[in-house]
């Protein structure tokens, strides 16, 4: 199974691998995925290359 990064609402960043339906384009980025660090439902987008470089570097 494929791994997707991706931030919640509240900016915590972190790996799941049930990311749900990431090819639907009418349905938009965002899907709701437990956030481990809050233990909530969050709606959660993917975190793009760009940004994961910018997180390691800081």
């Amino acid at each position: 199974m494929e791994r997707t990064v991706v931030r919640c609402a509240e900016g915590h960043v972190f790996s799941t691998t049930s990311f749900p339906m990431q090819q639907a384009q009418r349905l938009g980025p965002g899907r709701l995925v437990r956030c481990p660090k809050c233990a909530r439902l969050r709606s959660a987008v993917p975190v793009g290359i760009e940004t994961l470089e910018t997180l390691e570097t800081h």
